[in-house]
């Protein structure tokens, strides 16, 4: 079973940066596509980027384009996600989510397996 644990949330003023982590409890986390996703009050949970094995590719939602940045550490198990000029709008539940499966797309939620628990982000106009 893999577990997943976010942290890093909090409430912030527009404009500030936080940085999420999110740490895997699995020798084979390396092994997996990891993404980031989040869900505001009464909408459905959206992507937000992703990342494969290596490092060597990654993708972002048109939202958070060129504002955040996901990145992890094989050798610590941990995925992060930098997020700059944060917006009110980018108020949600934040999830990480690992993708052990070789089909699906990258951004739908229905194609990863495992989830955190979300950890809340808050923007202040």
């Amino acid at each position: 079973q893999v577990q997943l644990v976010e942290s890093g949330g909090g409430l912030v003023q527009a404009g500030a940066s936080l940085r999420l982590s999110c740490a895997v409890s699995e020798r084979t986390f390396s092994d997996h596509r990891m993404g980031w996703f989040r869900q505001a009050p009464g909408k459905e949970r959206a992507f937000v980027a992703t990342i494969t094995r290596s490092s060597g590719s990654t993708n972002y939602a048109d939202s958070v384009k060129g504002r955040f940045t996901i990145s992890r550490d094989n050798a610590k198990n941990t995925l992060y996600l930098q997020m700059n000029s944060l917006k009110p709008e980018d108020t949600a539940v934040y999830y990480c989510a690992a993708k052990t499966r070789l089909y699906g797309s990258s951004s739908s939620p229905d194609a990863y397996d495992y989830w955190g628990q979300g950890t809340q982000v808050t923007v202040s106009s």
